[in-house]
């Protein structure tokens, strides 16, 4: 070899060994994990964070591999299903943790209170898996509130076109009366199914709330929701609360023509009650395609990692929230810019805008390399398209379901070309 020749392979040895060290290793992010472990819905906490965590092992993974590094460490606390506590608990991701972005909260009052009081004020991402009520769209929240489920003002609607027989014609009411948690998820998704049956020609003949710390008796409740015999008692509650009083329904008044919603699709409902009681009733819930390709990947991959199928709602949807942040992060140390909430705000917003090459479920080293590469990635993923609109919602369809054989059956599944604009 000539010194000229020598001198071109030391000069592209050294270029390569530059481009692959432009970049330090990322310094883990800290994300909060904002979930219910007790209270109302303690029997959803552990599975969300199931999902959590299996997103971010698979960012990090991909991190260390792409960029040398993982980019998130998840930081779990516990709402207990309380406006307060969770309240509590997110001050502390933020001033004790410095977390600049949240997974959670599950509950709807709960994510709501921690929004107004903690995230917006504090300009810290809030991404909810779960929460479903129509009052999250209209937040003043500086476009630091996301979520990745529907909002129930489409659930409202399939709820009524199941209750007026326009799904099923073996079940069909022409009076109901709903009894639901005093809180903006409970409210809303109420409202939406009492103003979409009355449109179809329905009646309600009552919307009873019942306070959201669970009670050792909903007696009186009850009897304000059935003093007029209705056809249907449609539940939207948490399971912490709908065992006792589902229970006292079938003991004290003998009535067990219920319909029930997300909040209320429970293995321990089955439990509380016994199957025979429950058996044949029917539901909704923001659900996933199970022909959707992400939704696929998801439930393999978390199968392959906990031995069994994802066992309740909103875990794709965890599961997608964490991606987005890890994804948003990558875009960041990709940049090179700070990690903060307003940026990383901007950045969730570019990797889960409907623009770019499409990364789906566990494709995290390819997307990153994409984005080294200077390519736009736009994230599709378990529950949806994760395309956030306006006011941060996402659009996934709707699940119609049946308490069957002990078990939960998904009957049919609502995409939104489907349900009509009530």
């Amino acid at each position: 070899m000539n010194r000229f020749a020598a001198w071109l392979v030391s000069l592209v040895l050294v270029a390569g060994g530059a481009s692959a060290t432009a970049q330090d290793a990322p310094d883990p992010t800290p994300i909060g994990a904002l979930l219910s472990f007790t209270g109302a819905l303690a029997e959803f906490g552990t599975a969300h964070l199931n999902a959590v965590e299996l997103a971010a092992s698979q960012v990090n993974a991909a991190a260390e591999e792409v960029f040398g590094g993982p980019l998130m460490r998840i930081v779990p606390e516990d709402t207990a299903t309380s406006p307060s506590s969770g309240v509590d608990r997110a001050r502390k991701l933020v001033d004790v943790d410095g977390v600049p972005g949240i997974v959670g909260a599950l509950s709807s009052g709960v994510s709501t209170n921690v929004a107004e009081a903690v995230t917006i004020p504090s300009e810290v991402v809030q991404i909810s898996p779960a929460s479903t009520s129509p009052l999250i769209s209209f937040l003043e929240d500086g476009d630091f509130m996301f979520r990745t489920v529907a909002s129930d003002a489409l659930q409202g609607v399939v709820a009524a076109q199941l209750a007026r027989g326009e799904i099923d014609a073996m079940v069909s009411y022409d009076t109901a009366a709903t009894i639901y948690v005093n809180n903006p998820y409970g409210q809303g998704l109420s409202n939406a199914f009492a103003a979409a049956f009355e449109a179809r020609g329905g009646t309600v003949t009552a919307q009873v709330a019942h306070p959201e710390e669970p009670q050792p008796t909903y007696a009186g409740i009850l009897e304000q929701a059935l003093a007029d015999d209705p056809d249907m008692l449609l539940i939207v509650s948490y399971p912490g609360q709908a065992t006792v009083y589902l229970q006292e329904a079938r003991d004290l008044f003998e009535y067990t023509s219920f319909q029930f919603v997300d909040g209320s699709k429970s293995l321990e409902i089955i439990e509380a009650l016994g199957a025979s009681v429950v058996e044949g009733a029917w539901g909704t819930a923001p659900g996933s395609d199970p022909d959707w390709p992400g939704f696929q990947d998801f439930v393999a991959q978390f199968e392959a990692v906990h031995g069994e199928r994802p066992p309740l709602p909103f875990m794709d949807a965890a599961y997608d929230a964490t991606a987005v942040f890890g994804l948003a992060l990558a875009q960041l140390h990709v940049d090179g810019t700070q990690v903060t909430g307003p940026s990383l705000r901007d950045a969730v917003r570019r990797v889960a805008d409907g623009v770019g090459e499409p990364v789906g479920v566990g494709e995290f080293a390819r997307a990153f390399e994409l984005l080294q590469a200077g390519t736009e990635i736009d994230y599709t993923g378990a529950a949806s398209n994760v395309d956030f609109d306006e006011a941060g919602d996402v659009i996934t369809p709707v699940e119609v379901w049946r308490y069957l054989n002990a078990d939960i059956d998904t009957i049919e599944i609502r995409t939104a070309d489907q349900i009509p604009a009530d």
